[in-house]
């Protein structure tokens, strides 16, 4: 095994940092995870997944230079990304609570919807420059270590992600009325609103 990948040691470290943590992926699968069940949640999970995926190995295969070379693309995703995010916090906080009158009310985010996200999602873009930045080895298939080394991230990520959308499934196990699940819609659309002023700061 090359040396150089010994360094998936602290990247895989670094990736459980930021996706246990929250922020606009977490929180937004907490919320499905509520609504819909985990089952139903999957297709985000793994669109959140195949998302970064690319988006990751793009950026080490120079996609990242677009942001060195043109400053402006780096503030219009920033700006196009949080009205996008706005608009699903809006969709989360007003969202009816689950089973209503003895129906399911809204779909959750599909596979193309969660993927699509991450390359608006500019905490997904500051993840991906610094994996690729810190962690990609020098020698060796530039192609095949971008593949790897993002793949591999993606793999940390799993279980990390999939916690909070099996905690949002469990909250939805404990919320019994329609007024707590309004409440703690509205509740998540501020917590997904709020990411903005992490994005726009």
């Amino acid at each position: 095994m090359n040396n150089e990948w010994l360094l998936l040691g602290p990247a895989a470290l670094y990736m459980m940092s930021m996706t246990l943590t929250p922020g606009p992926n977490n929180i937004m699968l907490t919320a499905s995870g509520a609504n819909f069940g985990f089952r139903r949640t999957m297709p985000h999970i793994w669109g959140i997944l195949g998302g970064c995926f690319l988006l990751f190995s793009g950026i080490a295969l120079g996609l990242g230079v677009l942001f060195e070379r043109f400053p402006m693309v780096q503030t219009t995703l920033r700006w196009v990304g949080s009205a996008y995010l706005l608009y699903l916090a809006w969709k989360i906080a007003t969202a009816p609570p689950p089973n209503l009158n003895g129906t399911q009310h809204g779909v959750p985010l599909t596979f193309f919807q969660a993927a699509m996200f991450q390359f608006a999602n500019p905490k997904a873009w500051v993840m991906g420059l610094a994996l690729m930045a810190g962690f990609l080895p020098e020698n060796g298939q530039p192609v095949v270590n971008a593949l790897v080394l993002a793949g591999f991230a993606e793999l940390v990520a799993l279980p990390c992600i999939a916690l909070w959308a099996a905690f949002g499934s469990a909250i939805g196990q404990w919320i019994k009325s329609d007024k707590a699940w309004r409440l703690f819609n509205i509740t998540m659309g501020l917590l997904t609103a709020a990411c903005v002023v992490l994005i726009l700061r």
